[in-house]
């Protein structure tokens, strides 16, 4: 019944967070998004892996002038940039020289091909490549980005302290509080393996962050990967699929994320038809129930009791074992034997107790 329970209520969850992506995709909001995200630029594995390095919690990334001319913001005073490689492109020489006779086209004049000349787009070619800088949106203002969902939680959690230090023991590496500047809400360092969090943050929110970055730590590390011989996610699979788990956990401890959550996944998505998170469907269900029976275990939580029960009745879930086994029929020579043995028994024990 518990492995039934179990699988009922996890079905439940990802068909709410399946449906509630969807519906977000449909938003006015969502279509202003996407219209400034498409001037971000797309950076090649190479320099993806170098601004993971140096910035694992970098999240939008572009140089110093187009964030002025694209974003309406602007980079602050101080601010370290991130190296990447950029590639340098030329104008392609056209060869001169003045003895060259130009071919012509059937029934074109030497006017028309002059003009077709003047009117021909300039060709580019590879010239090399230099080191340039390119800077987070944490280190600008300015204009507001457009966003999607709420940009932080608010609300407080029951038993909050114990909740954070079950997850805690939960983590396979170390976890900080500490002040981080702009929006970044948290990061899982791969390098010094540990996980870190903003401390100024709502308890709602402080949860979710700490089990979405405690599921990168899981599931992403390049070490550990590597080791198992496991192929590394994409940086859009990986965002869908952490925060699928911390929307799936939070909602089995009472915690509803929905507000946040969705707008992150269809932020992390490539398309409407969500295709990060119906892939990776299996491993949000099997993380989110592991780390879902470690936190009771921390908690001292065996059964679920009330909630178990309000929920068996509400999907009409049947318990396997919920009939009382019929009594075992005693032959009646044997019970006058047992009402005997009983009696010595209580003799004894008040022999015993009255000593």
């Amino acid at each position: 019944m518990n492995e039934e329970y179990e699988k009922a209520k996890m079905n439940q969850v990802m068909n709410k967070l399946e449906e509630g992506v969807k519906n977000l995709f449909n938003s006015e909001n969502y279509k202003t998004y996407l219209s400034t995200m498409a001037k971000f630029h797309t950076y090649s594995f190479n320099n993806t892996l170098l601004i993971a390095m140096q910035r694992p919690d970098a999240t939008l990334v572009a140089g110093y002038q187009a964030w002025n001319r694209n974003f309406g913001r602007y980079v602050k005073k101080g601010s370290k940039g991130i190296r990447i490689i950029q590639p340098v492109v030329k104008r392609k020489e056209e060869p001169q020289r003045d003895d060259m006779i130009p071919i012509l086209a059937p029934g074109q004049t030497m006017e028309d091909y002059r003009k077709a000349q003047a009117e021909k787009k300039p060709e580019y070619v590879n010239a090399g490549f230099k080191v340039t800088s390119v800077f987070d949106v944490s280190d600008t203002d300015g204009k507001e980005l457009p966003t999607i969902g709420v940009k932080e939680l608010s609300g407080s959690v029951q038993d909050y302290e114990k909740m954070i230090n079950a997850l805690k023991a939960v983590s396979k590496v170390p976890v900080e509080f500490h002040d981080i500047p702009g929006e970044v809400k948290g990061h899982y360092n791969m390098a010094e393996k540990k996980i870190a969090v903003n401390e100024n943050m709502s308890e709602v929110q402080t949860i979710k962050t700490l089990i979405h970055e405690i599921t990168h730590s899981l599931l992403d590390d390049r070490d550990i990967n590597a080791a198992k011989g496991i192929e590394q996610k994409s940086r859009n699979d990986s965002e869908c699929i952490a925060e699928s788990v911390a929307f799936t956990v939070c909602q089995h401890f009472g915690i509803d994320t929905s507000d946040y959550s969705f707008g992150y996944i269809a932020s992390w998505s490539e398309g409407k038809d969500t295709k990060e998170l119906k892939a990776s469907m299996e491993e949000i269900r099997t993380t989110s129930s592991k780390l879902i029976n470690e936190i009771n275990a921390e908690l001292g939580i065996e059964e679920i009791g009330k909630e178990k029960h309000n929920f068996v009745e509400k999907h009409g879930l049947m318990e396997k074992h919920s009939e009382k086994p019929a009594k075992e029929q005693i032959p009646k020579d044997h019970a006058d034997d047992t009402v005997k043995h009983k009696n010595k028994l209580k003799l004894l024990s008040k022999n015993l107790f009255c000593r």
